[in-house]
């Protein structure tokens, strides 16, 4: 995803109204999340020390940007790993995640979800609020499992179960539209990481997509800060 977007108006998306726009450019993005209360600003992927090319061994995993027990971050970052696909696609079986899992292996990447050492598999604050119905209002029909269930289709279709330590402190959202390109957690200077190249390369519905991840920073009390990094 790279200079403008062959999406429909995020902007109608937000804001209810139907019609169109022309496609978006990610100063559209900046636009709307300003609108919405958010700090914006756009930056060039030469200018992001730390984003790295991302590799087949690492994990598909959550944005949450804690502390885990897996190092192996140099995977694509989206809302709740496998769970951001489910979500997106209104996906709410046992076997559809399943499918899932066995897609996103299939497709080069290691899939896995979360929960974290306060609150086992409900840790994962995105699947939190999927599974408490936080995202009825926005048309995403709930999970039919709960967050063990969950899980354990991952690990059973061929997925990583990833457990995450420590408080939220994240300070920024970092938007990553440079496609096969990622940055890894920083467990003492946290931030959330959506890797939006993701949701092109799975056919997910993108406005829909960037819209969850905002909803769910918002929903989650963390930071209305973004730097969305572009090639």
């Amino acid at each position: 995803m790279c200079g403008h977007l062959d999406l429909p108006s995020l902007w109608s998306k937000l804001t209810g109204k139907k019609d169109e726009a022309p496609p978006l450019t990610p100063q559209d993005i900046v636009n709307v999340l300003q609108d919405r209360g958010w700090e914006t600003s756009i930056v060039k992927a030469s200018d992001v020390e730390d984003l790295i090319p991302v590799k087949s061994t690492g994990i598909l995993k959550c944005v949450d940007g804690r502390g885990s027990n897996n190092t192996a971050m140099c995977g694509p970052k989206i809302p709740g790993g496998v769970y951001a696909i489910a979500h997106n696609r209104g996906v709410t079986t046992l076997d559809g995640l399943a499918n899932i899992t066995k897609e996103v292996a299939n497709n080069g990447h290691v899939p896995s979800v979360h929960g974290d050492d306060s609150a086992d598999m409900l840790g994962c604050g995105f699947f939190r609020l999927w599974v408490t119905g936080e995202f009825d209002s926005m048309g995403y029909p709930r999970p039919e499992y709960d967050a063990d269930q969950g899980a354990n289709a991952v690990k059973q279709a061929g997925g990583i179960i990833e457990m995450h330590h420590g408080e939220h402190t994240e300070k920024v959202v970092l938007i990553n539209l440079v496609e096969n390109k990622t940055c890894e957690p920083i467990e003492d200077d946290q931030r959330f990481i959506v890797d939006g190249w993701v949701a092109g390369k799975f056919g997910l519905d993108v406005p829909k997509f960037l819209v969850g991840a905002a909803a769910t920073v918002e929903m989650l009390g963390g930071p209305k800060k973004a730097t969305i990094i572009v090639p």
